[in-house]
């Protein structure tokens, strides 16, 4: 089976984007808090690793309850990460380097502190009432429904100036906007032309389904496969609380504003759903998002079979002249390499970049870095000290990046706010860069052979059934055909698929003898994956 697509035209954003989490990244000040300088300081491993955009978890005016992700000004750097002037000496200084620009988009909520919420709350009248969710308390005196906050109970708190409920999808300090009313929309878009106009070349949308609510408010059903253990929020399945009927209207209305700026700006949209739900929100004749984040890889067993499967289905699903994504990693999940061991780390890395679209790499991923241990009194996350014990914390991947072997690695002068990340000098950028077999090497050859292989970016796309774990598919551009082939175990294993009669190796992540000719019955080491081309 070979799912043919036709080939999108070359767009910049069809290249590698690399998310960066700025408070993690380079400290400039010695706080012990990344910042925009910090960015500054380190911009030539964005060129020199070889990737072509950089995504930014939010850097704006916050009083930090979510770390920036509750948002008191959208139009201001907040002060520990700089100033707007660092901010376009930043975009500056990856432009000069060919480096495209992503901001985080956060248009589901505010922080209790955004002047609009605080107009709000004033009274029942207020101008602003209608910006966000208020409603009075449901029969006998209880919660206006069962929505449950992602962060921990309920998603309603009671404002007692007013008598009434406000809505937060997430923390109680970070209160939902209500899309449906249009100055809301207005507001909003008016946020993204101010960083439009500042030079930046697209956005990730956080939270983008919760934007369309139930106008009702109706209760969510409870969910049939919720465990003891789960956390809170997986009792009921999130039909009313998200993923309205009209998302699709306020996501056009979002592409609309980008459309009308050159440079082609990007959306990419944080969409956790299931394979055959995110082809919707490309949106009719694909004027919805770009890039409607495809989490997928991250939620399938690790076994040749049924990612074969979510693959293909993801492809085939795809509405005629969309572009795919991929993404094994975050600022919100467990790092690949707690996941699946460092082994398998380099597979999967492989798998992320030889796929067909996009591919979104997290900052560190590249080192192999696992999530780093957090001593109870350092935790920080306030999701995962709201649910203890459920594994939301988010702290373990969000360390500090390892740039040296200095006791600091590289990162501050200070104390950092997370303990460093990584188990000591190898970790490192400084001697991954020195070591020929490291995963950071490893990776950037691969970001290098992706770019000068247009097949492994455009290619078609078509699985290879092979024995045992052994993950292959073969990628088709033109004359150009390459075969994947991925070990999933760590005990070697001799293909005999008659699919590869004869290539030449152009890639392992082990140390081979590269562009040595492939016959049949190749043995693959234990954790080892190949790129041939046939």
């Amino acid at each position: 089976m070979s799912l043919k697509r036709p080939l999108a035209p070359g767009r910049w954003w069809q290249g590698v984007i690399y998310q960066v989490y700025p408070r993690s990244f380079q400290d400039s000040n010695g706080d012990g808090i990344g910042d925009l300088k910090g960015i500054i300081e380190r911009a030539d491993y964005f060129s020199w690793l070889g990737v072509d955009a950089v995504w930014f978890s939010p850097f704006f005016t916050s009083p930090m309850v979510d770390f920036g992700y509750d948002i008191s000004n959208y139009l201001d750097i907040d002060p520990s990460f700089g100033t707007l002037d660092d901010f376009d000496q930043m975009v500056a200084a990856l432009h000069a380097r060919d480096i495209r620009v992503i901001l985080d988009y956060v248009p589901n909520h505010t922080s209790d502190q955004h002047p609009w919420f605080i107009e709000s709350r004033r009274s029942r009248e207020n101008i602003k009432r209608d910006w966000y969710f208020w409603r009075d308390a449901g029969p006998n005196g209880g919660l206006p429904n069962n929505w449950q906050s992602l962060a921990g109970g309920s998603s309603w708190e009671l404002d007692p100036h007013t008598g009434q409920f406000y809505c937060h999808t997430f923390l109680k300090e970070q209160c939902d906007l209500n899309w449906r009313n249009p100055a809301v929309r207005d507001a909003m878009h008016d946020v993204l032309r101010f960083w439009l106009e500042r030079g930046v070349d697209g956005f990730r949308i956080d939270a983008v389904g919760c934007l369309a609510k139930d106008p009702a408010l109706r209760d969510d059903p409870p969910n049939p496969d919720f465990r003891p253990g789960d956390p809170p929020f997986a009792r009921n399945l999130m039909v009313n609380s998200a993923n309205g009927k009209d998302i699709m209207e306020f996501v056009g209305g979002i592409r609309g504003v980008v459309d009308g700026y050159p440079g082609d700006p990007v959306l990419i949209g944080e969409v956790y759903l299931k394979t055959g739900e995110i082809g919707a929100y490309y949106g009719p004749e694909l004027r919805g998002l770009h890039l409607p984040t495809n989490f997928n890889l991250l939620w399938t067993p690790w076994k040749a079979k049924p990612l074969l499967e979510v693959i293909g289905a993801y492809e085939a699903v795809l509405p005629r002249g969309a572009w795919p994504d991929w993404v094994i990693g975050n600022h919100d999940q467990p790092r690949i390499a707690s996941r699946l061991g460092r082994e398998q780390a380099r597979i999967a890395m492989m798998l992320l970049l030889t796929l067909r679209g996009t591919p979104i790499l997290y900052y560190g991923d590249e080192l192999g870095l696992q999530n780093t241990e957090i001593p109870p009194g350092k935790l920080r996350d306030p999701f995962g000290l709201n649910m203890p014990g459920t594994g939301q914390g988010r702290d373990p991947e969000r360390c500090p990046m390892p740039w040296d072997e200095t006791p600091k690695a590289g990162f501050t002068t200070g104390d950092p706010w997370l303990p460093i990340a990584g188990d000591g000098p190898r970790s490192s950028v400084q001697f991954q860069r020195a070591d020929k077999s490291s995963m950071l090497s490893m990776t950037r050859n691969l970001l290098a052979l992706r770019r000068n292989e247009p097949v492994l970016s455009r290619g078609s796309w078509s699985p290879l059934p092979l024995e045992d774990e052994v993950l292959g598919y073969v990628r088709s551009l033109g004359k150009s055909r390459f075969a994947v082939l991925l070990n999933l175990e760590n005990k070697a294993q001799r293909l005999s698929s008659t699919e590869i009669t004869s290539g030449r190796l152009v890639f392992s992540t082990h140390e081979r003898d590269r562009h040595a000719p492939v016959k049949q019955n190749l043995e693959l080491a234990a954790n080892e994956g190949v790129i041939i081309a046939l």
